[in-house]
């Protein structure tokens, strides 16, 4: 059973936080006030998918782990605390401030740019963990070219 939670618990945190940094990276640049607005009010919303998602993912990875080690395992292990660590002590209390109808000020540009980059950095985490995920557990075997 954890064997199947983890994958989809770590999938819909993967695309929660693609869709919020997708959302405000198109709506920023194309968007009017209004609607920038609208999606960092929205955004805060998606905290009640993403924290559970990567509570579970990180719980259920342990526990599959167990007391295993190695570079892939241990790579894991270390992502998944600075994942967190970014999301509780950055982007959660920035989606909070960006939704509180502050105006676009300095430090609204300043903490939406935090956040981006913060975001960014998560997303390639994940995805590296899923990359060794894939490899730890025998899923998609790149091919050698050998026959």
């Amino acid at each position: 059973m954890l064997r199947q939670l983890h994958p989809l618990a770590g999938l819909a945190g993967f695309l929660t936080l693609l869709t919020s940094w997708i959302s405000t990276v198109l709506v920023e640049l194309f968007g009017s006030h209004e609607l920038v607005v609208t999606v960092k009010q929205a955004i805060p919303w998606g905290l009640i998918v993403l924290i559970p998602a990567l509570a579970l993912t990180g719980a259920s990875g342990f526990s599959i782990a167990g007391n295993r080690s190695g570079a892939r395992i241990d790579g894991k292990r270390r992502r998944m605390l600075v994942i967190a660590g970014l999301g509780l002590l950055v982007l959660t209390p920035s989606a909070f401030y960006l939704s509180a109808g502050t105006p676009f000020t300095t430090a609204f540009v300043l903490v939406q740019a935090v956040e981006l980059l913060v975001g960014a950095v998560s997303l390639t985490l994940m995805a590296m963990s899923v990359r060794d995920g894939f490899e730890l557990s025998g899923r998609f075997h790149a091919k050698t070219g050998r026959s």
